[in-house]
């Protein structure tokens, strides 16, 4: 009988806990006798013109190098909004779809779905046991094949159109073979498109090997297409604020030649930092807890998304609980108290 007493108040201290914003009081008076809704999703078709493949992905990434094509993978989920946003951006617009049509074959995985994808020789797995093989976290996740069936890239998350061309180009020419991505998109990308904003969130530190809590870096640079939809509808935000309060956020301009001393206390740069991070996006964001990477975010981010990624370390849940199990109980403590989520914008 203590041993129930003792856990029914543990799942209530949990749920009390997932609830309230860093641990701060709850602003909300009681929880709903109703079940809360998930809105916000976007309902879309997968275009018309992607392969229709028999999903033996190795025989598909053969027959495109044979043609001098490469196999692209779009993983995605129903009603994502980013993947309903990115496909009506960088696949319906006709100088895209033809650009794609030319270079790659497209095949979509459904990262709920049960259909039967052989991915190699060894591997034979549903849909779902493959995107979880691949810890497809975030969609659309978009893989890119050569030949040989080999990962050439991995993009995890929204591109705008742009930046997505950008590395349609890298793939197609075969860049990939001569340098990395991210110098690729450095020698690629106009600057002058934005000008890095002061706010008083951001610390001055430059060192950050003395960093043990909840540490988030901010990536920006000059040529961040997405920056300023970070700052406005992210940043702006007093809920996001709110969970912002236990951690030390340092914003670092990648153009910057400044000195600058990394978690591992290496003398470094922003760039060349960014650059061992293997970063290719804008603003792109990393959070570390003591002194350890533990998520990351490289593509555009809704609020409720990004909330919840920021809650999981500066709540100390990563310290007893993967991301998956945060995710879901996260959810359905809000959902149970009545609280409406919205996944979109």
């Amino acid at each position: 009988m203590k041993m129930k007493v003792w856990r029914d108040w543990n799942r209530l201290f949990l749920l009390l806990c997932l609830l309230l914003p860093g641990g701060w009081a709850w602003s909300a008076a009681e929880a709903a006798e109703t079940r809360g809704k998930v809105t916000g999703g976007e309902a879309y078709a997968i275009p018309d013109w992607f392969k229709q493949s028999f999903l033996d992905i190795a025989e598909d990434a053969e027959e495109a190098g044979a043609e001098g094509r490469h196999v692209m993978l779009f993983f995605h989920l129903d009603e994502c909004p980013y993947c309903s946003r990115m496909l009506r951006e960088s696949f319906e617009p006709e100088d895209m779809k033809a650009l794609i049509q030319q270079h790659f074959d497209v095949i979509d995985i459904n990262i709920k779905g049960d259909r039967q994808v052989a991915f190699d020789a060894e591997t034979s797995l549903s849909e779902k046991e493959l995107s979880d093989k691949l810890r497809v976290r975030s969609t659309p996740a978009i893989l890119f094949l050569d030949g040989d069936n080999q990962l050439v890239v991995r993009l995890d998350g929204y591109r705008s159109a742009r930046r997505f061309r950008h590395v349609l180009d890298y793939v197609s020419s075969g860049a990939y073979k001569d340098g990395s991505l991210v110098d690729f998109m450095a020698g690629n990308q106009q600057a002058g498109l934005y000008q890095l904003q002061p706010d008083p969130l951001f610390r001055a530190t430059r060192d950050l090997s003395d960093e043990k809590g909840p540490l988030l870096v901010l990536f920006e640079d000059d040529r961040c297409e997405d920056c300023a939809e970070f700052h406005e509808k992210l940043l702006a935000r007093e809920d996001i604020r709110a969970e912002l309060a236990p951690y030390t956020v340092v914003r670092l301009d990648t153009g910057s030649d400044e000195p600058l001393v990394d978690v591992d206390g290496n003398r470094t740069t922003a760039g060349a930092w960014a650059g061992a991070l293997k970063m290719t996006y804008r603003p792109g964001v990393v959070i570390f807890d003591q002194g350890k990477e533990i998520s990351r975010s490289e593509s555009l981010l809704f609020p409720f998304h990004f909330k919840e990624m920021v809650r999981y370390v500066g709540g100390g849940f990563n310290r007893t609980m993967t991301r998956g199990e945060f995710s879901d109980q996260y959810r359905e403590a809000l959902l149970s108290s009545g609280v409406d989520i919205d996944l979109g914008e």
